[in-house]
């Protein structure tokens, strides 16, 4: 576990398990334990130790204050600014072997795929888009009882990608979203 200790100059370090401290620095290792600390500094304490980290490597991104909002605020950013200071553990390699990812079987339309039954909404869809004019959103809406995003993945995915078939999406004269099998 990190410790982080700062001394009068408001200069934050980081020591390791086992490190000594200096007497004189006041510890924390956690934000709940620096600001217990800070409770008691006032709030130009807060802003220099934020704008000692300012543009130095590692906090090169940080830009300078000229005051916090409150001390909470103030003690949240600059726990998380210190977090740069923590020592990394190298990187261990993975324990298992990633997973294969699963083989896509693209759809054909001689596939096999479930005919539809008598009566059924897809067969009722199917005879509603063989037609020449096809068959506009709210036909289909209204022929199955469903809303207007559930006709659109049907017809994607049922149609379009589990038996293999060709929807064409086509504009009728009076300028509704019509569909029809692609004549073959």
């Amino acid at each position: 576990m990190t410790t982080f200790a700062i001394d009068n100059d408001n200069t934050v370090t980081a020591y390791l398990a086992g490190e000594a401290i200096p007497e004189d620095h006041a510890r924390f290792a956690s934000e709940k334990e620096l600001a217990k600390l800070a409770a008691n500094w006032p709030t130009d304490r807060l802003v220099e130790i934020w704008n000692g980290f300012a543009g130095v490597p590692p906090f090169g991104d940080l830009k300078p204050v000229k005051k916090f909002t409150d001390r909470k605020t103030a003690v949240a950013r600059i726990w998380r600014a210190i977090q740069a200071l923590t020592p990394t553990a190298a990187p261990q390699a993975a324990a298992v072997a990633p997973r294969k990812t699963k083989a896509v079987r693209l759809a054909t339309p001689d596939d096999g795929a479930n005919p539809a039954r008598e009566g059924s909404k897809k067969a009722i869809v199917l005879e509603l888009l063989r037609r020449p004019e096809g068959a506009t959103l709210a036909d289909l809406m209204s022929a199955t009882g469903w809303q207007a995003h559930s006709v659109r993945g049907f017809i994607s995915g049922a149609l379009g990608k589990k038996m293999g078939l060709t929807v064409e999406s086509l504009k009728t004269a009076e300028g509704a979203r019509a569909y029809r099998m692609k004549p073959q």
